[in-house]
This record gives structure tokens, C-alpha cells and sequence, in this order.
């Protein structure tokens, strides 16, 4: 096999910050290579060098055995490279299939479009990679993991002979993702090579031929994946052990602090949802993509009203019809999408921080100041949110310290139930842990957690009880004690029946 991609002692800095320090790596003709490190690592770095998003102060970049100089996203794109994203980056106001034709047609700005060869492609991108999505739908009117599938068959339809793929499964549930498993496949058996970077380790057993690590912008170790086990990955990693992923707290459950009673949002395809969850437990909420777990979340939080059944906070019968009356309630929402809703990234630490409670926080509608960065520096504190100052733009932080910051922003408000979606997608092993000793802490200090996860280890490594959705219907709730990956997924495919 030959050297599809090699990059040699790249050196990359930005504001007097090192983010790169010289690091090699190099990609074989139909290889999965496994890129892996924790958030401020230095991997996005690279793979923007790669895709001429940065240029490098230092080193030399390869393709085809061919040295690439002055690269940009156009030159990449024209020398096979094409890259799938974490956060997608697709034209919003335009169709699913005008995004996928935008990702491989050629010619000049008068050549005529074939809207049927177009639609034909899509429909033909689309179901290589199982999803089933309507080439002709607006992409703002998509899920995030739905058009995480578009970011997808949009990369495919270029025919690169590099692919990135950075956390391509982090939105998908388990069916979708043994689709997409299944692609990789068939493209590393056509000498596509394949860069792909993701946190799920677990994963790369499955996929990857080789491994390399990167730990404060530094490459320390190449690694065949046979012959590494997850424990000395994590290591290599973090520069440390992690005892548990999932420290998970036994915690004695309080009286009921939400219940919903054959709630339904027709909107949202949720019919007659009756469930409840307690003060100190973590129910955690599984099914597959479209099951309508953000769906419900939103409903809870006003931003999709119901519009049958009824909604109980501590007892008591309640009307949400807006996100302000759901958190008078005591109800806090963190959005699955960080970088869209959950924190703006112009602003800094501070402002995040207290965007939910300015009421609290001003004097005849002007801000204090004063208690804003005394709040700020509070939950900063008791969070652990690594950042240079309380006044450093949000977009400097690394992934799961924006989580960690997102988290913030709601817990400001005091809240009683906290709605949780998604809440470690895309951050690194050891960010993920620090956020599930958060949610340890909170469950103990008696909040009621509902957290969404597509992760099924993630579901049964942190929840009390487990409720699955199918197709916007309530399919069985489990009991930590009896819940299995295999009971879990028959129950979201429709083959179980539980109750607890």
C-alpha cells in the first residue's frame, strides 16, 4: 500500500498558543486510521491544515507522494480530500438534495441543471447510508442527526480518495450507525483512506487499522489497533488512568417531580407519553433517530407546546406554552446542538454564563456587573470550565468545556428538573467523565435528571431507569437492574414490551 496522505512535523500556533508542536502522521490506500485525543488536543487543527481551512507555520504537507503547496479548501477538495464534520455545515435554507449536489457537481455557473439526475442522486446517497430522508426537504426543517446523514452522503457523492470523518456517528443511533459502518467498508475496500476521529472508542476496535494519538498538540503514539486495548488508549490519551467513564452514584430516590399523563404534540408525532421521574434520579431516554426524544424535550420546555394530555411539576397540574413559563417551574433545558443553542461563542464566559437569569442579575433593567462575573466565577469554579478568564470568548473553549458551560447557564437558574440532550455528544473521554460526576452531584442534591443519550453505554452505564421511545410512542421503561443493549433495542425496533 502506499502513502495516500502524509503530514510531517506540522507546527501550528495561534495568538502566542501552541496548538500543534510538530506533529507527523501519515494515511495508506484503504486504511481506516484512527485519530484520537482529548478536546484541545490538537485534531481539528490538523484536519483543518489537511483541508486548507489553516495554513501551517511549520512542516510539510503530502498527497499522492506529492508535496502540496499554498493549500486551501479549493486545492484539497481538487486532490480527493473531502471532510464530514461533527457540527454539519450545510446550506440551511436549501434542499437535501441541493446540499448533496453542491458536494460533487462540477462545471461553470451556466451549465445546465438536471433537477431529476440530481434528485436520483440524493435519493441514491441517501439510502447507501440507510437514511431515510425526502431528497426534496429543506435542511432547516431536519433533526441534527438527520442532517448529519446529509453531511454524510454529501461526502460520499464527491468520490474522495481521502475522507475525514470527525465524530460522524455522534448524533446516530445504533441501526444508523451500522449503516454507515458498513460504507467505511465498502470504501476501504475501494482504497478509499479513511482519517476517522471520534470519542466512542469502542468503535475503533471495530473499524480502525492503525491508531494515533495526539495529546497537547503532540503526536505520542502510532499504534496498530490490535494490538492496544482501551485502557492503555485511555492512558495514552489522558496522560493518566480513568477508574470509570460512568461513575455512576446511588442515590436515594425523592418524591415525583414531573409526570406526565398521555402527553401528545401532534407537531411532533408524540402520542399519549405517560411517565415520571424523581427527585435524585436519572431517567435516561433511548431510541432510535426520529423516536422523538428531543421532540418530548422540547415540548417540556415549551418550545413545541402540547397540545393533549397533562404535564404534573411536584404534584401539581401545569400549562408550559413558553421556555419562560418552564423555568419559573423550575425546568432547565441543555440543547443537543451546543454551538447553535446551547452557548453563543462571540460572547464571552461570563455573559453565557447568566444569559438565563439577567432578571436576577440587573437593577431597573441595568445589568450589575459586579454579580455577574461573582456568578460567573461561581460556576466556573464549581464546574471546572477551563478557560483563561471569565471574559475569554466562549469559542476558545474546547468542546466540553462549551458543554460544561452550556450546563452552567441552566443550573444558574436553580432549577428542580434538569432536561439533558445529548449531554457528553462529541467531547473526550475525560470530559465525559467529568460530566458524569456533574450529574452524579446534582442527582444527589436532589434534581431530577432526564438525559437523552444515542450512546446505549452511556443509558445503561448512568441511568436509574430507562425509557424508550419508538416512533413517538412510550415503548417500555426498564429498571437499571434488568436493562441490556439487546432489551433496549428490541424495545426501540418494536419487539419488546417493558414496564417498571
Amino acid at each position: 500500500m502506499g502513502a495516500l496522505l502524509r503530514v510531517s512535523g506540522i507546527v501550528k500556533s495561534f495568538a502566542g498558543v501552541r496548538a500543534l508542536r510538530g506533529v507527523s502522521f501519515d494515511l495508506q490506500e484503504g486504511e481506516v486510521h484512527a485519530l484520537v485525543g482529548e478536546n484541545g488536543a490538537g485534531k481539528s487543527t490538523l484536519i483543518k491544515i489537511v483541508t486548507g481551512a489553516h495554513a501551517p507555520d511549520a512542516g510539510a504537507i503530502e498527497i499522492d507522494g506529492r508535496p502540496v503547496v499554498g493549500n486551501s479548501p479549493v486545492l484539497s477538495r481538487a486532490l480527493g480530500v473531502a471532510a464530514i464534520y461533527q457540527q454539519p455545515a450545510l446550506f440551511p435554507d436549501l434542499t437535501v438534495a441541493e446540499n448533496i449536489a453542491l458536494g460533487g457537481e462540477r462545471g461553470g455557473p451556466w451549465r445546465r441543471i438536471r433537477w431529476g439526475e440530481r434528485r436520483k442522486r440524493a435519493e441514491e446517497l441517501l439510502g447507501r447510508i440507510g437514511a431515510r430522508i425526502s431528497p426534496d426537504a429543506p435542511v432547516n426543517a431536519l433533526s441534527m442527526p438527520e442532517q448529519q446523514l446529509v453531511e454524510i452522503a454529501r461526502s460520499l457523492g464527491a468520490e474522495a480518495k481521502i475522507l475525514i470523518m470527525d465524530e460522524p456517528t455522534a448524533s446516530l443511533a445504533e441501526q444508523e450507525v451500522d449503516h454507515l459502518f458498513k460504507v467505511i467498508r465498502e470504501l476501504r475496500s475501494r482504497k478509499v483512506g479513511i482519517v476517522y476521529i471520534s470519542h466512542r472508542l469502542d468503535e475503533l476496535a471495530q473499524l480502525a487499522d492503525r491508531v494515533t494519538v495526539l495529546r497537547d498538540g503532540q503526536t505520542v503514539a502510532t499504534r496498530l489497533m490490535r494490538d492496544i486495548d482501551r485502557a492503555e488508549l485511555i492512558r495514552l490519551m489522558v496522560g493518566r488512568e480513568i477508574s470509570t467513564v460512568f461513575p455512576k452514584r446511588e442515590v436515594p430516590a425523592g418524591p415525583t417531580a414531573l409526570e406526565l399523563q398521555g402527553l401528545g404534540c401532534r407537531p411532533s408525532g408524540l402520542l399519549g407519553i405517560t411517565l415520571s421521574v424523581r427527585a435524585g434520579e436519572i431517567l435516561g431516554l433511548s431510541g432510535l433517530v426520529g423516536a422523538g426524544r428531543t421532540e418530548l424535550a422540547r415540548v417540556l420546555f415549551g418550545l413545541t407546546p402540547a397540545d393533549s394530555g397533562r404535564i404534573l411539576v411536584k404534584g401539581s397540574p401545569v400549562s408550559i406554552r413558553t421556555p419562560r413559563e418552564a423555568i419559573e417551574l423550575g425546568i432547565a433545558y441543555v440543547p443537543e446542538d451546543r454551538r447553535r443553542h446551547g452557548v453563543i461563542l462571540e460572547m464571552p464566559v461570563a455573559a453565557n454564563t447568566t444569559l438565563a437569569v439577567l432578571r436576577q442579575i440587573s437593577n431597573r433593567g441595568f445589568l450589575d456587573v459586579r454579580r455577574e462575573r461573582e456568578l460567573a466565577a461561581t460556576y466556573v469554579e464549581r464546574l471546572a470550565v477551563k478557560t483563561p478568564s471569565i471574559d475569554a470568548p466562549a469559542g476558545e473553549l474546547s468542546g466540553g468545556n462549551q458543554q460544561k458551560l452550556s450546563l452552567a447557564r441552566w443550573l444558574a437558574t436553580r432549577p428542580s428538573i434538569l432536561i439533558l440532550d445529548e449531554p457528553t455528544q462529541g467531547i473526550d473521554v475525560g470530559a465525559k467523565a467529568e460530566i458524569h460526576r456533574l450529574m452524579g452531584d446534582l442527582a444527589a442534591e436532589g434534581l431530577a435528571i432526564l438525559m437523552i443519550s444515542s450512546e446505549l453505554p452511556e443509558v445503561l452505564g448512568m441511568s436509574d431507569r430507562i425509557a424508550v421511545l419508538r416512533g413517538g410512542l412510550l415503548a417500555g421503561v426498564v429498571d437499571r437492574g434488568r436493562a441490556t443493549p439487546e432489551k433496549l433495542l428490541a424495545l426501540a425496533l418494536g419487539h419488546g414490551q417493558e414496564a417498571a
